[in-house]
């Protein structure tokens, strides 16, 4: 049987690979980005990639602001 991750886990650890791929950004930054990018996908009826999409976005979104810096 798979256990069931919660939300704030699949944030948590979605916060932390971004962490490491993107250090000049603060963690406050990627915690917000995430959490935004978490709670757009959040209520879709089929929730079992919504960690990878959610770093898919916040990663797209974190790579922007860094290229207009």
């Amino acid at each position: 049987m798979t256990a069931e991750i919660d939300d704030a886990e699949i944030r948590r650890q979605v916060a932390e690979n971004l962490q490491s791929k993107f250090p000049h950004a603060s963690t406050d930054e990627i915690d917000l980005i995430v959490g935004e990018e978490f709670a757009t996908l959040a209520s879709s009826p089929v929730r079992d990639y919504i960690g990878v999409l959610t770093e898919r976005a916040a990663k797209r979104r974190l790579r922007d602001a860094a290229a207009s810096a």
